[in-house]
């Protein structure tokens, strides 16, 4: 029992890296981002992280030979998906006249107001970073279906405990960059993104 919560926190750990690199770009962009948004972003990413296992597994046990011919198209709609919105944020980067109006958004966002913009591209960013996680259903091939739920959930605590850690982080950076420089959160952020994307694409 204890070999296996160890492995599946290794493993959770492993596939939230991406979520928690993204956790930073919304600790960037929203430096006074209150406690519950942050609850929402790493709890999104944290269902994501459980669900995607999940469905692999049902996947490698219902319909194998398809789940194997889409896998190959895993690490290119992460890359496509995190390649768009990086560029979207370089874009807005350029609309942003100070850093004072960045402190201003970041106020306005703070105070909960949840778009359902805002809503989609979380989605966007949740699948983006988490699909990899499809190929773990591989990997628990042989488990029984509690088993397979029990790691998924594992796997998910691990990432909301991580990507909290990282919006954390990035709000703590965000607030020094919002206070030297025009948009430069957006611009890190948005680089941050496409980088995420070529290391899925080149190294999946």
């Amino acid at each position: 029992m204890l070999q296996f919560i160890f492995n599946s926190i290794l493993c959770g750990t492993g596939l939230a890296m991406d979520a928690f690199s993204v956790s930073i770009v919304h600790g960037l962009e929203e430096p006074l981002m209150k406690r519950k948004t942050a609850v929402i972003i790493a709890g999104v990413f944290a269902l994501f992280q459980f669900f995607m296992p999940v469905t692999g597994w049902f996947f490698i046990h219902t319909a194998a030979s398809r789940f194997a011919a889409f896998q190959r198209l895993v690490p290119w709609i992460a890359f496509v998906l995190l390649l768009f919105l990086g560029i979207r944020m370089l874009l807005e980067a350029r609309k942003k006249k100070d850093g004072q109006e960045l402190m201003e958004e970041a106020a306005a966002d703070s105070a909960g107001q949840v778009t359902r913009g805002w809503a989609a591209e979380l989605a966007v960013q949740a699948v983006a970073t988490s699909i990899d996680a499809l190929s773990v259903g591989f990997i628990m091939a042989s488990f029984d279906l509690v088993s397979a739920i029990a790691e998924s959930v594992i796997i998910g605590l691990v990432t909301f405990i991580i990507c909290l850690a990282g919006i954390r982080a990035g709000k703590a950076f965000g607030l020094k960059l919002a206070a030297k420089a025009a948009s430069a959160a957006s611009i890190v952020g948005g680089l941050i993104l496409i980088f995420i994307g070529f290391k899925i694409l080149l190294f999946p």
